[in-house]
């Protein structure tokens, strides 16, 4: 028998924004072609990317915590980049920052360059 994982839906990222996401960014790696994403795969990408913000998240908070704060701020995003190893996306999203760019923004483009890194990493 097969289970199903449900997710809250507060939870679920919205499909149709992953999917231009990763559109975009297949097509920067091949222009010259068009890409099609099988719904499976958009719902790996969904569930992957869900998953990294809540590890990102578990760990700006606890960069919060030994501080003594309750608030989480940009720079406990940054240190918690650099302490899961994402340490190339801290100085563009640092720079990013000094644009004044909303921290709304500032996620969002993370997440867009996320996947064009890790295809970049893996087949490194």
């Amino acid at each position: 028998m097969e289970t199903e994982k449900v997710v809250p839906e507060a939870e679920e990222l919205p499909k149709t924004i992953v999917r231009r996401v990763v559109k975009d960014k297949l097509h920067n790696c091949s222009p010259d072609t068009d890409i099609s994403v099988h719904k499976d795969a958009l719902l790996a990408f969904c569930e992957s990317a869900r998953i990294f913000i809540h590890y990102l998240s578990a760990t700006a908070n606890d960069i919060c915590k030994e501080s003594k704060r309750q608030t989480i701020n940009a720079e406990d995003v940054l240190k918690a980049i650099e302490e899961i190893d994402f340490t190339e996306f801290v100085d563009p999203l640092r720079d990013s920052l000094d644009g004044q760019l909303t921290f709304r923004n500032w996620i969002f483009i993370f997440c867009c360059n996320f996947p064009a890194f890790y295809f970049k990493r893996r087949n490194a």
